[in-house]
């Protein structure tokens, strides 16, 4: 017996390039972060090394679970 897929191939696309748009906004975010985080860290402000560490690690674990969706998507 074939099992049913649970979303159309159309539909997984579609849920494919959402997830994508949102991994692209998330690493211009983290690459922006870091842009300012060292900025500030060479000009002597050393306050921001930590909020701007765990907002990267937000960010990571946001791409992390959305990986495993993919991957769980795809099963």
């Amino acid at each position: 017996m074939i099992a049913k897929s649970r979303f159309a191939h159309s539909q997984r696309m579609l849920i494919v390039s959402g997830i994508l748009c949102i991994v692209i906004i998330l690493v211009v975010l983290q690459m922006w972060l870091f842009t300012a985080t060292m900025s500030a860290f060479l000009n002597g402000d050393e306050s921001v090394l930590i909020p701007a560490a765990l907002v990267s690690l937000i960010c990571l674990s946001l791409n992390v679970g959305l990986f495993r969706y993919l991957y769980r998507l795809e099963r």
